[in-house]
């Protein structure tokens, strides 16, 4: 499972690329902002266009440091399930996993581990809660 297209982006072994996939910006802002509220980023808003193509897929990627994380976050609502790709090293793609499970409901769709890297793909969904 290779989901990541596109030129490697230089990460230090304390981040994780994010993918984020759907046909909603406003879920890819939910999954972003669960994130940013846990982690630094600088790019977490800058990659999200103005809108996406209507019906049809879009992915967003943000990288995060996750060495220090600053809070467990709230849950979220999201109007219909996203696919969210990890790639990092192995402990810090798992802490983001287990982030991202206090916000949605998480189900893990597959994984693919090197020696220095792993790859999650999760779905995420809302956890009860509804959009208002």
């Amino acid at each position: 499972m290779s989901t990541m297209a596109g030129p490697e982006q230089p990460r230090s072994a304390s981040q994780v690329l994010v993918a984020v996939s759907g046909i909603s910006r406003y879920d890819a802002e939910a999954v972003f902002g669960v994130l940013r509220s846990c982690y630094e980023s600088d790019e977490a808003t800058t990659n999200l266009p103005q809108d996406a193509a209507e019906g049809r897929p879009t992915v967003w990627t943000s990288v995060f440091e996750v060495a220090d994380p600053r809070e467990r976050p709230r849950p979220a609502s999201l109007t219909a399930p996203v696919t969210a790709d990890l790639q990092g090293g192995p402990r810090q793609v798992q802490q983001m996993a287990d982030v991202l499970a206090h916000a949605f409901e998480v189900r893990e769709q597959g994984a693919v581990a090197g020696d220095q890297e792993r790859e999650l793909r999760l779905r995420l969904s809302s956890t009860g809660i509804r959009p208002e």
